[in-house]
C-alpha cells in the first residue's frame, strides 16, 4: 500500500508538471500564430436618441492576430472619428459614444464598423442612428359633423408619421373616457372612428384621437372634433319614380301606364291629373294610387298628365307628356288617274296623314324621283325644250328643226325642236317639285311624263302607298320672254323634183300671217322671226308646207314670259305696339310662277324716302306678320319675284306709327383700348336710329376694378366713347354699357373684361447664359420677367448682339448691332449668322405693346475658329510637258489662323481618274508647281484653304500638260486700239492666249483662249495677248467663228475711254502708252521659267472693260478662222478656256 501510494504521488506530480508545460507552450504559440479579424461585439439595429439619454454607444470589438485596427463608415462614406472632438472614443476597441447634445441631429445616419489587419477585414452589421422629430397633428379647424339620427358617420384620425410602433385610441377630452366600441361603433386599422348608425347620445363636442409612440415615449392629440346628431324630422314629399321627365310614345289602340312613387315623412298620398281636362272614363288607378292605366288609347288621350304627391309639409309634382302615334292613312279618297295637257302644270295629290308626320317618296314607273325632285317650288324656266308636232305623216316630207337664239334683253337661251316622233328623254329635275304636304307638282308636262306615279308614305308606325296613272294629251307650248326675239324654223325634205314648187306658209290662231315688219313678223327661207316679243304674240302658230301633190303642217303654242305685275290691295291688320300683319293680293305672274315676295319698309324720320328690305316670304303666302321697332312711322310695299325677275314695287300701304318704348338691346362690339399708361379708352357700336325705340337715347357706362371694387362707377352720355383717366397700370376692369331712353332701360347688359393702359416694362431679363454651339451658332437663355414688372401683355423678347473685335487682328470693329425678336413667353432661342473667331457682346430685353423694357447687362462671348472661305482665284499657268504652275489668292475671310492649303487633282481625259492630294503647310504660299505629271493630259485641280478646324470649300480649275517644251512670249498692248495682232505663229500648233492687266501671275486674267492654227494660215485682227504654248492634244470637230463685231466694239471702247478721261482728269491714252513698264511685271518676267519680251510691254488698266461680247457664227473660209467650240469672251475672274482652230 505504501508503494502504491508513492507511485500515485509521482504520477500526479508528473501530470502537474506536464500541464504547466503545456500552458506555457500554448501561451507562447498565441503570440506566434496569425489570425483573421473576427467581430466579437457590435451594435446592431437602430439607435434612437431620446432627450433624456446621456450618450449613445456604437460598440465595435474584434479579435485577431495581428491586433485589428478599426475604421467606421457613415452612409457608405468613410467617417473619421478623430476629426470630431465631441465624440468619445474607446482606444482599446473601435467603439465610440455620441454625446446627447442639441446638435446631435448631425450624426443621424447609417454606421458600419470595419476591423482590419494584414490578413483581412471583418465588417459589422449596419446600425442606424435616428434623431426623431416629435410627431404632431396639424393644427386646423375641424368643421362639426352634423347628421340625422340613424345616419352613419366617420370621424377621421389621420395620425402623423412617426417611429413605429404606435397605438391609436379615441377619447372624449372632457372626462378622458375611452370611446366604447361595439357592433355599432368601431375604430378601423387606419384610426378612423366609424358609427354604423348614430344615436342622440353620440352627440359630443370633444371627440379626440390620440397617437402614442412608445419608442420615443410620446403621445400626441388631434384637435377635438364635434359630432352633432339631430333627431329625425319630417320630410316634404319627393318623387322617386320616375327620376326624370320624359315623353311616352304609344301607338293608337295600345294601353297607357304611368307610374308615380313618392317618398316623405309622413307617407305622402299620390293623385293623377290630366292638365286642362278630366281623366278619361276608362282610367284605372292601381297599386295604392301609384299606377294609372288607360286601355285602348286614342287621339283624345294624348296630352300632359301630372302626378301630385302631398303630405302635411308640402307637395311634389311630376309631369308626363303622352304622345299617341298613328300609322299613315288617307285623309280623303285618293284619285287613281289624272289627265293633263302638254304644257300645263299637273298636281298629283298624296292626301296622307299620320303621327309622326309620314315621309313621302315618289316613284315613276318604278324608278325613284329623288334625284329630280325639288324640295320647294322651283324656278322651272331657266331653259326650255319645246316641240312642234306634225299634223299627219307625209312620205316625202319630214319636219326637223333645231335653232338657238340669243335674245337681246336680257340674253336668254331658247331651243326649238320640231319633230315627228317623241323619243324617250331624261327628266328635267327643275320641272318636278315636292310640296310641303307631300304632293307632287309637275311643271309644263311633256309626253315623257306619262306613266304610273307611286306615292310612298312611311313613319315609325307603318307604311302606305298610292298609285296614280297620268295620261298626257295635246301639244306643248313654247315659252318666250317678253322683249326677246324668237325664231320658228321649218326644215322640209321632199322630192327634189318638187323642190321649186314647195311653198311655206305661217298661221297664228288660224289666221294667215302677213309678212309685215311693222307688226314684228318676218319670214324668210322657212323661218318665222318674231321681233321684240310682247304679250300679244302669245298664241298657236302653224307651219304649212305644200306642193302640187300634197301638204303637211306642224303647230306649236307660244307662251310669253314676263316679270310679275306688282301686288295690289295692301292692307294692315292686327295692329299692335310692336307688330302688324300685312296683307296683299298677287297680280298676274305672266306665265312664270311667283317664287317669293319681298316686303320693304320706309320711315319718314331718320331716313325718309329710303326703302329697306324687312322680310321675304314664299310665293304661296299673301300675308305676313311684321316685327317693328318703337317710335317709328312706317309704311310698307311688296315686290313679287319669279324666274324672270322682280316686279315693280307695289303702291305703298297706309302709314302706321308705333308707340315709343324702352330699347330692346344694348350696344355691342365693346372695344377697350389703351393709348396711355394711366387711362382706358372705351368705345362701342351705337344703336341704329330705328333701334332707339323712343326719344332721349343715352348710354350708361359702368366700370370697376375686377375683384377689388364691389360698387360700379357710372357715367351717362350720348356719345359712344369714353376715356377713363387716372387708372392703375395694366389692371383688369369690368365694363358694361346699358341703353336708356325716356321710356326706360334696355335689358341688363353683359359684362366685358379688359385691362387698362400698358407701360414700359420695369426690369430686364436676368440669368442670361450663352452656349456657343459652333463657330456661327449660339444658344442663349434667360429667366422670364415677373408679370408684375411686365406692366402689359407680353409681346416677347428681343436679343441684341454685336461684334466687338476679331480674334485674328484684335482690332476693334465699328459697332453694328443685330437683333432677333422672339414672340411669346419663351426663355431661349438660337442666334445664327455669327462670324467665326470673333468676340461678341449680347443683351436681352422684354417688350409689350407699349414698347421695350431695359436691356440686360451685356454678356461677352467668343466664337471658335471655323473653316476658311473659298479662295477667290485659282489659275493654272505655265503648261509644261510634265508640270503645271498653279497660282491663287488667299481667302478673304480665313475664319481662324490659316494653317495651309489642300490641293487635289485628277485627270479628266475621257474618264475621271483617281483623286490625288497635296498638303501645302505654308499658309503664306500662293503658288505651287505640280511636277511629275504625264505629258499631253488634261487635269482638273481643286484647292481649299485650311485652319485647325478643317478645310473649307474648294475652288476648281482645269489645265493640261503639253507634248513638247513650252515657249512663252509676252507682248504689251496698245490700249488705244481694240485689237492686237500676234505674228510669227507656227501652222498646225496649239496655243494658249491669256489677256492680263499685269505680268504678275496671281493677277486674274481678263480673257483666256486655247486655239490651234491651221497649216498655211495665220490669225489676224484678234484682240488678245499672253502666254502662248504649243500643245499636242487635238480635236476632231471644227467650228467656224467670225469676229464680226470688232470694229463696233473698238468704237464703244474708245467712246468709253473718252468719257472716263473727261470725268476723272486722267492722262490721255497716248501718254499712258509712253509710261514705263510695271517694275513688278519686269521682275516677275525675270523669275518666270518662260522668256518674256519686256521691251514692248505696256500696262493695262485693270478696271477698263475691253470686251463685252463676241458672237461666233458659221461663215465662209474667207473669214480666215474657225473655232473648235462655240463661246464668247467672258469677264474678269472667269478663267474660262476653249480651243480655237485657225
Amino acid at each position: 500500500m505504501l508503494l502504491s501510494s508513492k507511485l500515485f504521488q509521482k504520477e500526479a506530480s508528473f501530470l502537474a508538471q506536464m500541464t504547466i508545460l503545456m500552458a506555457l507552450l500554448s501561451c507562447d504559440l498565441s503570440h506566434v500564430v496569425e489570425q483573421l479579424p473576427t467581430i466579437t461585439a457590435q451594435t446592431s439595429g437602430s439607435l434612437i436618441a431620446l432627450q433624456y439619454d446621456e450618450n449613445i454607444l456604437f460598440k465595435c470589438e474584434a479579435k485577431g492576430n495581428p491586433r485589428p485596427t478599426y475604421r467606421w463608415t457613415k452612409d457608405g462614406k468613410d467617417f473619421d472619428l478623430h476629426k470630431d472632438s465631441q465624440l468619445i472614443i474607446e482606444e482599446s476597441s473601435g467603439s465610440f459614444l455620441i454625446p446627447n447634445t442639441k446638435d446631435k441631429a448631425k450624426y443621424q445616419g447609417k454606421y458600419r464598423c470595419y476591423a482590419s489587419n494584414k490578413l483581412g477585414t471583418a465588417m459589422s452589421e449596419e446600425s442606424e442612428f435616428i434623431v426623431p422629430m416629435v410627431p404632431k397633428f396639424p393644427k386646423k379647424k375641424i368643421e362639426p359633423a352634423v347628421v340625422t339620427e340613424g345616419d352613419s358617420v366617420v370621424l377621421e384620425c389621420n395620425p402623423p408619421q412617426g417611429i413605429p410602433p404606435w397605438q391609436l385610441y379615441w377619447m372624449t377630452n372632457g372626462n378622458l373616457q375611452h370611446i366604447e366600441q361595439n357592433e355599432r361603433v368601431s375604430m378601423g386599422l387606419n384610426g378612423n372612428l366609424y358609427f354604423s348608425n348614430t344615436l342622440l347620445s353620440d352627440s359630443h363636442d370633444d371627440y379626440c384621437c390620440f397617437a402614442s409612440f412608445s419608442r420615443i415615449r410620446t403621445i400626441v392629440q388631434k384637435p377635438r372634433m364635434v359630432l352633432r346628431v339631430n333627431p329625425i324630422q319630417k320630410r316634404k314629399p319627393s318623387i322617386l319614380v320616375p327620376s326624370s321627365h320624359y315623353t311616352t310614345y304609344l301607338k293608337k289602340g295600345e294601353e297607357l301606364e304611368l307610374e308615380c312613387i313618392a317618398e316623405g315623412l309622413p307617407t305622402p298620398s299620390v293623385e293623377f291629373i290630366k292638365m286642362w281636362e278630366n281623366l278619361p272614363n276608362r282610367t284605372q288607378i292601381k297599386k295604392f294610387g301609384k299606377l294609372l292605366t288607360i286601355p285602348n288609347v286614342t287621339d283624345q288621350d294624348e296630352g300632359k298628365y301630372m302626378c301630385k304627391a302631398k303630405n302635411d309639409l308640402g307637395v311634389a309634382e311630376h309631369y308626363f307628356q303622352v304622345v299617341v302615334e298613328e300609322p299613315p292613312s288617307w285623309q280623303e279618297e285618293p284619285v287613281r288617274s289624272r289627265l293633263a295637257e302638254i304644257g300645263s302644270d299637273i298636281h298629283i295629290k298624296c292626301p296622307v296623314r299620320g303621327k309622326p308626320q309620314p315621309t313621302i317618296t315618289w316613284k315613276r314607273n318604278g324608278q325613284p324621283l329623288d334625284g329630280v325632285l325639288n324640295p320647294l317650288l322651283s324656278h322651272p324656266y331657266h331653259a326650255h325644250l319645246t316641240e312642234f308636232v306634225g299634223s299627219k305623216p307625209l312620205p316625202n316630207v319630214q319636219l326637223l328643226a333645231l335653232r338657238t337664239v340669243c335674245c337681246s334683253f336680257p340674253c336668254f337661251l331658247i331651243i326649238y325642236t320640231l319633230r315627228r316622233e317623241d323619243p324617250e328623254g331624261s327628266l328635267d329635275g327643275e320641272r318636278y317639285s315636292l310640296l310641303k304636304n307631300g304632293s307632287l307638282l309637275i311643271h309644263k308636262v311633256e309626253m315623257e311624263d306619262m306613266g304610273q306615279y307611286k306615292c310612298l308614305a312611311n313613319n315609325s308606325e307603318g307604311t302606305m302607298s298610292l298609285t296614280t296613272e297620268l295620261f298626257i294629251k295635246g301639244q306643248p307650248p313654247s315659252l318666250i320672254k317678253q322683249g326677246s326675239m324668237a325664231e320658228l324654223e321649218c326644215q322640209v325634205e321632199c322630192d327634189p323634183t318638187l323642190r321649186r314648187e314647195l311653198e311655206t306658209l305661217w298661221m297664228k290662231d288660224g289666221m294667215n300671217i302677213l309678212t309685215n315688219v311693222s307688226e314684228g313678223w318676218v319670214t324668210y327661207d322657212g323661218i318665222l322671226q318674231i321681233v321684240n316679243v310682247s304679250h300679244s304674240d302669245e298664241g298657236n302658230y302653224t307651219c304649212v308646207v305644200r306642193t302640187s301633190l300634197d301638204q303637211d303642217t306642224a303647230s306649236a303654242y307660244i307662251t310669253v314670259l314676263d316679270v310679275p305685275d306688282p301686288p295690289v290691295q295692301l292692307t294692315l291688320s292686327e295692329l299692335k305696339d310692336r307688330s302688324v300683319k300685312l296683307h296683299w293680293v298677287a297680280a298676274s305672274d305672266h306665265n312664270s310662277p311667283i317664287t317669293e315676295f319681298i316686303i320693304q319698309y320706309e320711315e319718314n324720320h331718320w331716313e325718309p324716302e329710303i326703302w329697306k328690305e324687312l322680310l321675304r316670304v314664299a310665293g304661296s303666302q299673301f300675308s305676313a306678320p311684321l316685327t317693328l321697332y318703337g317710335h317709328i312711322n312706317y309704311q310698307f310695299r311688296v315686290i313679287a319675284v319669279n324666274a324672270i325677275g322682280r316686279s315693280h314695287p307695289s303702291i305703298p300701304s297706309k302709314r302706321y306709327k308705333t308707340p315709343p318704348c324702352a330699347p330692346d338691346r344694348n350696344p355691342e362690339n365693346i372695344k377697350i383700348e389703351s393709348q396711355l399708361p394711366h387711362q382706358m379708352d372705351i368705345s362701342w357700336e351705337p344703336l341704329l336710329p330705328v333701334e332707339h325705340n323712343g326719344p332721349g337715347l343715352e348710354y350708361k357706362l359702368s366700370y370697376r376694378l375686377m375683384g377689388v371694387e364691389d360698387s360700379w362707377k357710372e357715367q351717362m352720355m350720348k356719345r359712344h366713347s369714353f376715356v377713363v383717366r387716372d387708372t392703375q397700370t395694366f389692371v383688369p376692369y369690368e365694363v358694361k354699357i346699358q341703353a336708356f331712353n325716356s321710356h326706360g332701360w334696355a335689358p341688363e347688359p353683359r359684362v366685358v373684361t379688359s385691362y387698362s393702359g400698358e407701360d414700359l416694362p420695369l426690369v430686364a431679363p436676368e440669368d442670361i447664359s450663352v452656349e456657343v454651339l459652333n463657330s456661327t451658332l449660339l444658344r442663349v437663355s434667360w429667366s422670364p420677367v415677373p408679370q408684375t414688372a411686365l406692366r402689359g401683355d407680353l409681346g416677347g423678347y428681343t436679343v441684341h448682339w454685336w461684334q466687338t473685335k476679331s480674334l485674328m487682328t484684335s482690332k476693334r470693329i465699328p459697332l453694328e448691332r443685330q437683333s432677333l425678336t422672339i414672340p411669346g413667353n419663351r426663355s431661349h432661342t438660337m442666334v445664327p449668322g455669327l462670324k467665326p473667331f470673333s468676340e461678341y457682346s449680347l443683351t436681352v430685353n422684354i417688350f409689350n405693346q407699349r414698347g421695350n423694357g431695359p436691356s440686360s447687362s451685356p454678356i461677352s462671348f467668343t466664337t471658335p475658329q471655323g473653316v476658311p472661305e473659298q479662295p477667290p482665284i485659282l489659275r493654272a499657268t505655265n503648261f509644261q510637258k510634265d508640270s503645271i504652275t498653279l497660282v491663287w489668292a488667299p481667302p478673304h475671310e480665313t475664319n481662324g489662323f490659316l494653317t495651309g492649303y489642300l490641293l487635289q487633282y485628277q485627270t479628266v481625259n475621257d474618264t475621271l481618274d483617281e483623286l490625288k492630294s497635296v498638303n501645302i503647310n505654308a499658309p503664306g504660299t500662293t503658288q505651287w508647281v505640280l511636277r511629275d505629271l504625264q505629258d499631253d493630259n488634261w487635269y482638273k485641280f481643286y484647292l481649299s484653304a485650311c485652319t485647325q478646324v478643317g478645310c473649307g470649300s474648294a475652288i476648281s480649275e482645269e489645265g493640261g500638260t503639253v507634248s513638247e517644251a513650252c515657249k512663252c512670249l509676252s507682248e504689251a498692248l496698245n490700249t488705244s486700239k481694240g485689237f492686237h495682232l500676234i505674228e510669227g505663229l507656227s501652222p498646225g500648233t496649239v496655243y494658249t492666249v491669256r489677256l492680263q492687266a499685269s505680268h504678275r501671275v496671281d493677277v486674274p486674267s481678263i480673257f483666256e483662249e486655247v486655239f490651234k492654227t491651221r497649216k498655211g494660215e495665220k490669225l489676224e485682227n484678234l484682240s488678245f495677248c499672253g502666254c502662248i504654248s504649243t500643245r499636242g492634244k487635238k480635236k476632231k470637230k471644227w467650228f467656224v467663228a467670225v469676229m464680226c463685231g470688232v470694229a463696233l466694239l473698238t468704237l464703244l471702247v474708245l467712246i468709253g475711254c473718252f468719257v472716263i478721261k473727261n470725268k476723272s482728269g486722267k492722262y490721255t491714252v497716248k501718254e499712258k502708252e509712253e509710261t514705263l513698264a510695271d517694275p513688278e511685271a519686269q521682275a516677275m518676267g525675270e523669275e518666270s521659267p518662260c522668256e518674256y519680251s519686256d521691251n514692248d510691254e505696256k500696262l493695262l488698266k485693270s478696271s477698263q472693260q475691253l470686251f463685252t461680247d463676241i458672237k461666233a457664227d458659221d461663215s465662209s473660209e474667207d473669214d480666215g478662222c474657225e473655232f473648235d467650240e462655240d463661246g464668247s469672251f467672258i469677264g474678269e475672274y472667269s478663267g474660262y478656256k476653249r480651243r480655237v482652230n485657225f
